[in-house]
């Protein structure tokens, strides 16, 4: 098992496309300033130790020691030792929406990354209860079986975003159902948090709420977005380009469903909360929760884990002594070398 000690420092690897920007910036100005002096193929014969494919080397190996020590920063730890455990608690999965309707920013910054942030503080207020995850649109998916691997399930989360499942829509049934079969056979207290703006259901999600408390499993509707609701930005290469518009030219807007939402939660035996720019709703479903009972279990968990943030620090070194052989001129021991002046005569 692999962690790290601080992801936080991991966000610093998002200046790395700033860096190639401003590179790429100062490699067009010189060329510029180099065009007013004169003609460039002179320019070049004239001063041939100036240097070409070094700049970018030199760049790409900067770009390359920087990585190597926000990633030591971060500290990478390895597993070393798996001990049995026993915990206590109770069985939770969370069922999230990805369609892009989540994408919709009535919800700061957006509904899905409320909700991604929202499950992500819960996670780290889970004591001993274990968490899968499944996400849906058109289709339903597990993205985590239940674990009580916390670490793990932070990550999962991060991944999530609207690609994650081709097919759009809403099946809140679906998500349901398959939540129904990504918990254990067991005595354990079970619950499934279902988290959506509940529009364009595709299926029966009252239905598959009754199968479910049939089977002693409550279902707790969130319902994330504003009932006036908002349109549905379209991206393109991680850029705004506009909003989705139907067959007639008109803006679509995705508002809260919360008729349905609260329909499902009813015939789960669960209650619905409605999330807002304050608060995501977990909190008040999370109460509930935890007056559930709690049953023993055993897990496998590691106990102690070895920093590798030297092996990082080290080759980042490693490097920065390597630069020093990469100048933007060429070394005074290469100079020795008359490889562009045509050679003398002794009588010159």
């Amino acid at each position: 098992m692999i962690r790290f000690e601080d992801i936080s420092y991991l966000y610093a690897l998002g200046a790395i496309p700033v860096f190639f920007m401003l590179f790429y910036w100062m490699i067009l100005q010189r060329r510029k300033r180099v065009k007013k002096i004169g003609d460039t193929q002179l320019i070049a014969r004239l001063m041939p130790q100036q240097p070409k494919q070094k700049l970018w080397v030199k760049f790409m190996l900067y770009s390359f020691i920087y990585t190597l020590l926000i990633i030591g920063l971060a500290n990478p730890q390895i597993g070393s030792k798996l001990e049995n455990v026993e915990r206590k608690g109770v069985d939770l999965v969370i069922a999230l929406d990805v369609s892009t309707s989540m994408l919709a920013q009535d919800i700061k910054p957006n509904r899905l990354e409320k909700a991604k942030r929202a499950i992500s503080k819960l996670v780290d207020n889970l004591q001993g209860d274990r968490i899968g995850i499944v996400v849906f649109a058109g289709r339903a998916y597990t993205q985590l079986p239940i674990t009580a691997d916390y670490s793990a399930a932070k990550l999962f989360i991060n991944t999530i975003d609207t690609d994650v499942v081709p097919t759009q829509g809403t099946s809140i049934g679906q998500a349901i159902d398959l939540s129904l079969e990504a918990f254990q056979k067991n005595e354990h207290e079970k619950a499934i948090i279902v988290i959506t703006d509940g529009e364009d259901h595709d299926d029966d999600p009252v239905s598959a709420a009754e199968k479910a408390a049939e089977n002693g499993i409550s279902v707790y509707t969130i319902g994330i977005g504003l009932p006036e609701g908002a349109p549905i930005p379209v991206y393109s290469n991680g850029k705004q380009i506009g909003f989705k518009k139907d067959l007639n030219g008109k803006t679509v807007v995705t508002k809260l469903d919360e008729i349905t939402l609260q329909k499902v939660a009813a015939a789960g035996k669960g209650i619905y909360v409605r999330a807002n720019n304050t608060t995501a709703g977990l909190k008040d479903v999370f109460k509930r929760i935890n007056k559930m009972e709690k049953q023993k279990y055993e897990t496998k968990v590691f106990s102690d884990y070895e920093d590798r943030f030297q092996y990082f620090l080290a080759l980042a070194l490693l490097f920065i002594l390597m630069d020093i052989f990469i100048t933007d001129k060429k070394s005074k021991w290469s100079g020795r070398f008359n490889i562009f002046d045509v050679k003398k005569d002794d009588n010159e």
